[in-house]
């Protein structure tokens, strides 16, 4: 929003601005350091003049490599004050896949923390990076080991070091409205990866509205790459507390919820199920949750059910895209055990957010009939990075189109039943079918694949693959496990590999994954 004197007041700006209201209160936490509001204001403004020192500009991008320390998420901040796009890695991605983002989205700096400096240094070998600045030393040795020397044209910097040289004093933020603020990879089968933009602009405006008057207590123990940066933005904007675990282990968290009295939280599924089965949960005191937030992926609404009865009414689901931002919610009101018709559901549309239901000619669908889901809101992105065409086909009309199929009631609750989209949501991202199909067909033996996303028990979906082998080859799933996680990443591994003469075809002749689907569930239902 704009101030009085005409100065756009970022997000950021704005949540600054909280910060120094009270720069005594805590307000990250991390291992065993107590991160104080003013604290963290200070080692953002030193960061971002050290950012400028090092030549970087509005509108230039800005690439993160860090996991969930109090200083990515004050070099986040830096990078936005300066009116910069941020770009930050999944760290579970190949060296290839990284080395291919930060070139396509013309990385000025890439920022690690010291956990990753080795991966910086094999990225700065594969492109042209002017800076890799480092999250503060390794071991309090200082960063002379060596790994400089190999960054053929990189220069290596610690960026902690330099902030401390530099003043806290405040600094007005650079940013514009229509600059974007956020370029977020996800995935893409050629050419660039497909990168989503959203502007300073929209980002003012998302967020989850806490307006309830007890401090929040806000758990990341996800990557801040994905949802819990956008919970820790929401957090530290209405003047609470993030405390940052640096992975999911659900004895941790549970250890944290009870220690910390954490009262906001997001997880998966997948995650919130491995919450409730850890044998130390009865023994957890967790009354200090008020909202646990899930979402990302098919949830089984017995689990739901389960951990209504555990955490009590806490539950809150969210269903949302990086295209569209925040699309429905299932509110904790709406998880009544007595009634799992609900628990199915993605609730109903967020406040300011329309949600049609089309078919293929672009025509409204009355309740009750399957179709394309589609959004209008302000929180819709900007486009796809350098991709116009792609853009173009999603956007259309006013609408977003999101690729999954569901229906609304008559009530208004949301109901997605499949996807157009060959997307699985796995934990720590997305693994899309056609780029796992194009590396499994690059083995020499592999004449043909299709991969496809298939439930467990939990309604999680796993990467499962089927193979045929070319006349005469004897490749095995060992093989092509290790050879998909060393060129894409350990989130693309299939979990399982299964080798066929011939894939079914449907009558366009494309594989038919519905067939393969249905027999891959059969197969993992049967004991």
């Amino acid at each position: 929003m704009d101030d009085t004197t005409g100065h756009f007041h970022s997000h950021v700006e704005e949540i600054l601005d909280a910060l120094e209201k009270e720069p005594g209160r805590e307000a990250l936490v991390h291992r065993g350091r107590r991160v104080s509001a003013g604290e963290l204001r200070g080692l953002v403004y030193g960061m971002a003049r050290a950012l400028r020192s090092q030549g970087v500009r509005r509108g230039q991008t800005v690439t993160l490599l860090a996991g969930n320390l109090p200083e990515t998420i004050a070099a986040r901040y830096a990078a936005g004050l300066l009116g910069c796009a941020v770009n930050h890695l999944y760290a579970g991605l190949s060296a290839e896949v990284h080395a291919d983002i930060l070139r396509d989205v013309e990385t000025r700096a890439l920022i690690v923390d010291p956990a990753h400096r080795e991966r910086a240094a094999d990225l700065a070998r594969r492109v042209p990076l002017e800076r890799v600045l480092v999250l503060g030393a390794v071991s309090g040795t200082g960063l002379d080991t060596g790994l400089d020397t190999d960054m053929d044209t990189a220069v290596e910097l610690d960026l902690v070091k330099l902030a401390a040289e530099e003043s806290t004093e405040g600094l007005p933020g650079s940013a514009q409205p229509q600059d974007i603020c956020t370029i977020r990879h996800t995935g893409g089968t050629t050419g660039h990866p497909k990168a989503i933009c959203t502007t300073f602009e929209q980002w003012a405006s998302i967020g989850p509205d806490w307006t309830e008057e007890e401090q929040v207590r806000a758990l990341a123990c996800t990557t801040l790459a994905h949802a819990a940066g956008l919970m820790a933005d929401a957090t530290l904007h209405r003047g609470g507390t993030v405390v940052l675990l640096d992975e999911f282990e659900a004895g941790a968290v549970l250890a944290a919820i009870e220690r910390e009295r954490i009262s906001h939280m997001f997880l998966l599924p997948p995650l919130l199920y491995q919450l409730m089965d850890h044998p130390e949960v009865d023994r957890t005191d967790t009354s200090s949750l008020r909202m646990l937030t899930y979402g990302g992926c098919a949830s089984s609404p017995a689990r739901l059910a389960a951990a209504v009865r555990r955490f009590g009414p806490v539950l809150n689901q969210f269903y949302g895209q990086n295209e569209a931002g925040g699309i429905s919610m299932l509110s904790p009101q709406d998880h009544d055990p007595r009634r799992p018709e609900l628990l199915r559901t993605a609730g109903k549309a967020m406040e300011g957010v329309e949600v049609a239901v089309l078919d293929p000619d672009g025509r409204h669908l009355p309740a009750g009939e399957h179709g394309e889901i589609c959004v209008r809101s302000p929180h819709v992105m900007k486009g796809y990075w350098k991709q116009p065409e792609l853009t173009a086909e999603v956007l259309r009309d006013g609408w977003l189109h999101t690729g999954d199929i569901g229906f609304v009631d008559p009530d208004g609750y949301l109901t997605i039943v499949d996807r157009l989209k060959d997307m699985i949501v796995v934990v720590g991202g997305h693994v899309y079918t056609v780029e796992l199909e194009d590396a499994l067909n690059s083995h020499p033996q592999v004449l043909q694949s299709a991969v496809l996303g298939v439930p467990d028990a939990n309604l999680m979906e796993r990467v499962h693959a089927v193979v045929v082998r070319a006349q005469g080859g004897d490749v095995g799933e060992k093989e092509l496990r290790a050879m998909v996680r060393d060129g894409k990443g350990a989130m693309y591994e299939p979990a399982s590999i299964v080798f066929v003469d011939a894939l079914p075809l449907t009558d366009a002749g494309k594989p038919d994954k519905k067939l393969l689907r249905s027999r891959a569930v059969a197969l993992v239902a049967s004991p």
